[in-house]
């Protein structure tokens, strides 16, 4: 098991980087666009040239980094919770 200094000082460490990760969610969350942007989905509008290739646009890009963002996030909680206890 690792000392009691190493897990303070880790501990520390990891969550600085949490709370840093948690305002950079933040920020990318906001930069989104919201989904009632979209609205011409209803009428078929979404299979045109923007939509095929949204995954290179700039809100895609958003997207994918809210993806990896929110599952660091979720792994990054249960580390610290383990050490922590």
């Amino acid at each position: 098991m690792i000392g009691g200094v190493e897990v303070n000082v880790l501990s520390i460490i990891l969550s600085v980087i949490y709370v840093l990760l948690a305002i950079g969610l933040i920020t990318i969350v906001l930069l989104q666009e919201g989904k009632s942007a979209g609205l011409g989905s209803i009428g078929g509008a979404a299979e045109t040239y923007w939509g095929k290739n949204k995954a290179r646009s700039l809100e895609g890009t958003f997207e994918k980094y809210t993806k990896i963002g929110a599952g660091l996030f979720i792994v990054l909680a249960l580390i610290l919770n383990i050490l922590i206890k």
